[in-house]
């Protein structure tokens, strides 16, 4: 009974965080210079601006009649990079860590970023013993002044795909 008490606490603190964060974001954002001269009405008046980028997409999963995500989203100065996998041999860390990379990037220049203004980068591994190889690749891929990064392991098979390991990244355009 008190696990579950416990577990119950996590869920609801971790719920108000996630929607206290959102909201601190969705304020800084609305603090930035307004750049959305031109866009129609309903984008100038929120600064929402969802673009359905198709880098790394595949060409099934963009032409259902309403996809399940877009590659990228911006919203005024920020742009929010979609989690990109690997899913292609040699199933090997290095390799699928190189794939991911090239494919953020190509997002990211689809948005009008680049790897240099990544902000954030979230690293999901499909086994925790692959940390130090995708490190090796991973390293000065965004510059000398990297952006702050978390990196966990899932369970087994969390990582959609056969992919050995998925990021997503927020950056600035």
């Amino acid at each position: 009974m008190e696990k579950q008490r416990r577990s119950a606490l996590k869920k609801l603190l971790a719920a108000v965080g996630g929607v206290l964060g959102s909201t601190a974001l969705v304020r800084a954002a609305g603090d930035m210079n307004n750049a959305n001269a031109g866009l129609s009405a309903d984008v100038e008046s929120t600064g929402v601006r969802h673009e359905a980028g198709v880098a790394g997409m595949s060409e099934e999963a963009y032409q259902q009649d309403v996809p399940l995500f877009s590659g990228h989203t911006k919203f005024k100065h920020m742009v929010f990079i979609a989690g990109k996998g690997a899913h292609v041999e040699p199933f090997e860390i290095k390799a699928h860590t190189e794939i991911v990379l090239k494919e953020l990037e190509k997002e990211l220049i689809a948005a009008g970023s680049s790897m240099q203004k990544v902000l954030k980068v979230s690293v999901f591994l499909n086994d925790i013993a692959d940390y130090q190889g995708m490190n090796e690749v991973y390293k000065g891929r965004f510059g000398d002044k990297p952006p702050v990064r978390t990196t966990v392991a899932v369970a087994k098979g969390g990582v959609p795909g056969n992919s050995l390991v998925e990021m997503d990244c927020i950056a600035y355009v």
